[in-house]
């Protein structure tokens, strides 16, 4: 066996893996970064830039849509090359995979490992089958992997997950897509813009992000008006036939209904990648997923010589929030035992579909009910919304009675993407009610639908 002695061992090479090595680099620490799987992010890779490029299209297409609205006449019509669509997704998608590649080449050969990990104790892992890294600290970086439930593997090989659309050559003719949260919003509805025969399938009505129940039904309706979305599907059996996959349900009023598509898609959410690791070995307590219990703040695991920080630690499964919490386990794993908190931003999470959804700060559901108040508005009848004709969205507004100050929000609409920002940033600010009304507005933007939001919030202050 080959052995290694490291200071700091980063077991994975996704986002918060290589922050948590650079900055045990950055500390002047000997450093290792172990990979079994491919290099580039999950984002790169499967996630957030793909889609983005399969969204690109479909909104593209979309805008193609409104032209008669808005006066503008075509001698023709507009035809989806679903070969040439999937092929700039993938040659772009590519070359973002490139970049990261191109960070890690840059990592000296010495630092890299390549090979599956497991702990052999709570200062030993060992690598493949001939590498022993004993190490002062380690930071557990795994990520996640797609979670299929069992109701949907008799579709055989027409089941796939969402990583498997970005290897299409072409686009399918239809596709039933079960799970409406983020993922399968975002990839369902860019589908169904592009030409292809898309329903959905949810549980319990839950849809995007949302816990708000009144914006997760305002989001609800808006989707099922766009393509079939069955938010609290009755499925009954899931079978593979003939060119593809049949799926047996009921109704929303309980009728029996059969329907086939060409390939059945699962974002039913992601499990941490944490299965083989050896964390018996460690001595770290775990959660009945088997995920180390952690302070999100230091990201140590206990009082132990191990950190978590990414996706596989179940907690913000965001590419910004993998870079933070990286950085502050390599810092943390550096400076091993004096730990200390490092910054956690205001949480913010974005849908990239259309309207776009997004939260910033508290959900609904994490406020204290009673303890704020709600401020809203709708853009239905908000003025460049309504210019744009992108006028569908409902934005809540929370404010902490207490203090007055922003807690939190959830929203759907037009560029939520810039607001969520605005909202994310006012609160990490620790901004006011009122001192957000008293930051400049133009006119006309969709940004003045924020500010209606504050001002109802304000009034229904003034009157608890």
């Amino acid at each position: 066996m080959k052995e290694m002695n490291v200071d700091v061992a980063v077991i994975g090479a996704g986002t918060a893996g290589l922050a948590a090595y650079r900055a045990a680099i950055a500390a002047g620490r000997r450093a290792v970064i172990i990979e079994g799987g491919p290099y580039g992010t999950t984002c790169a890779r499967v996630g957030c830039m793909p889609s983005k490029l399969l969204i690109a299209a479909a909104e593209a297409v979309h805008a193609s849509e409104k032209w008669d609205a808005f006066g503008l006449r075509l001698d023709g019509s507009v035809r989806v090359d679903g070969e040439a669509v999937m092929a700039r997704v993938k040659r772009e998608r590519d070359r973002f995979v490139g970049f990261v590649l191109k960070g890690v080449d840059g990592i000296p050969a010495a630092h890299k490992l390549r090979g599956y990990a497991r702990f052999a104790s709570e200062r030993s892992l060992v690598v493949g089958d001939d590498v022993v890294v004993t190490f002062g600290s380690a930071v557990i970086a795994t990520g996640s992997s797609p979670a299929v439930p069992g109701i949907l593997k008799p579709a055989g090989d027409r089941l796939i997950v969402n990583d498997d659309v970005f290897e299409w050559n072409d686009l399918p003719k239809s596709v039933a897509v079960f799970g409406p949260g983020v993922i399968g919003l975002e990839i369902g509805q860019a589908l169904h813009r592009l030409g292809v025969r898309v329903a959905m399938f949810g549980r319990e009505n839950h849809v995007g992000p949302f816990s708000d129940p009144q914006v997760r039904e305002y989001a609800r309706l808006a989707f099922a008006d766009e393509f079939p979305l069955h938010a609290d599907a009755h499925v009954s059996s899931v079978e593979r036939g003939g060119d593809g996959v049949r799926i047996h349900y009921r109704d929303a009023a309980g009728k029996p209904v059969s329907a086939d598509f060409q390939w059945l898609i699962a974002t039913t959410g992601r499990s941490p990648n944490v299965h083989g690791l050896g964390l018996e070995h460690t001595g770290v307590e775990l959660d009945d997923r088997g995920v180390p219990l952690f302070d999100r703040h230091t990201m140590q695991c206990g009082n132990s010589r191990i950190f978590i920080a990414g996706d596989v630690n179940n907690d913000l499964p965001l590419l910004h929030e993998a870079a933070d919490e990286g950085k502050i386990a390599g810092h943390n794993a550096a400076r091993f035992p004096d730990v200390q908190p490092g910054l956690r931003r205001t949480p913010m999470s974005v849908v990239f579909s259309d309207p776009q959804l997004a939260t910033a700060g508290a959900r609904h559901a994490d406020l204290e009910p009673g303890s704020f108040v709600t401020g809203e508005v709708s853009f239905e009848d908000q003025g460049r919304a309504r210019v744009m004709l992108r006028n569908k969205g409902l934005l809540h507004v929370y404010v902490d009675k207490a203090t007055s100050r922003l807690a939190g929000a959830e929203m759907m609409g037009p560029d939520a993407e810039h607001i969520a920002h605005l909202l994310a940033w006012a609160m990490q600010s620790g901004m006011t009610v009122q001192r957000a009304l008293d930051m400049p507005f133009y006119h006309p933007v969709v940004e003045e639908g924020l500010r209606t939001a504050l001002r109802d919030a304000l009034a229904r202050l003034e009157s608890a």
